[in-house]
């Protein structure tokens, strides 16, 4: 993986390589882009599965319902995630979601205002990166769908492994490798062909879904993203497959 320092440094950008220092700004124009339509895409593009997911992977938080419990939702952009916790919460929960997109939080936003407890929302513009937030601050960690868009994973992981207070989860879910035999060519067509389509039916342009496809096959298999998570300091760390692996929760915990 390229590093910030690296003079004449690309990195991957769907199946193309571009210039280290470009990448975010292109990952910016494409959530820009979806922004508007992203929630309503999710449900074409998964069959309306990636509510089932999300429902799962939150519910694997075993969020209390009577203590204080701090969540950051890292990519959280509409608030599917953090709308979840709230609601599996009770009055002491609190969700900040941090995004590097700007209107994705638009739209997390003005979701909020029409949900019954915004109080505990809190939205913050940042890079994964360069988390804005002290050490030791949340007592969970969560990204969904938004780690394989990090330029710099490791460095993204390290930020959350820091501002977790120890004994804090993380928690991501992500697109991965199927681990059903027979079934990758089938998943290809419908990927690099439906969703496309679909996207440029819905949207008006179907390159950042393209895009976003890419990106699915560019990121590190289940156990070697296991590993990444180990190497950010995360003890404890697993992962369980979801639909035959076409996601995977990972966890972690600081100790």
């Amino acid at each position: 993986m390229a590093r910030p320092d690296d003079a004449g440094a690309t990195l991957s950008f769907g199946f193309r390589e571009v210039a280290e220092d470009e990448k975010q700004k292109l990952v910016n124009e494409v959530f820009s882009q979806v922004a508007r339509r992203y929630d309503e895409m999710n449900d074409l593009m998964s069959f309306g599965l990636h509510r089932l997911w999300k429902d799962d992977f939150v519910a694997a938080l075993h969020v209390p319902k009577t203590t204080p419990f701090h969540v950051l939702d890292v990519a959280g952009g509409t608030g599917d995630i953090a709308f979840r916790i709230v609601d599996h919460g009770g009055p002491r929960t609190e969700v900040t979601l941090a995004d590097s997109s700007y209107d994705m939080l638009h739209e997390g936003r003005t979701r909020a205002q029409g949900e019954s407890r915004p109080e505990q929302l809190h939205f913050v513009t940042a890079n994964a990166e360069a988390l804005p937030f002290p050490d030791n601050t949340f007592d969970a960690c969560t990204i969904a769908f938004g780690i394989r868009n990090v330029p710099h994973i490791d460095i993204a992981l390290r930020e959350m492994h820091r501002v977790l207070k120890p004994g804090g989860r993380f928690q991501c879910l992500e697109f991965s490798q199927l681990a059903i035999p027979g079934l990758q060519e089938l998943y290809d067509a419908y990927s690099f062909t439906v969703i496309p389509a679909v996207g440029k039916e819905v949207t008006g342009d179907g390159g950042p879904y393209r895009y976003l496809v890419e990106s699915i096959r560019r990121f590190p298999n289940q156990d070697t993203f296991l590993q990444m998570i180990r190497d950010a300091g995360f003890e404890r760390a697993g992962y369980r497959n979801m639909t035959g692996g076409v996601v995977a929760m990972h966890w972690g915990w600081k100790i």
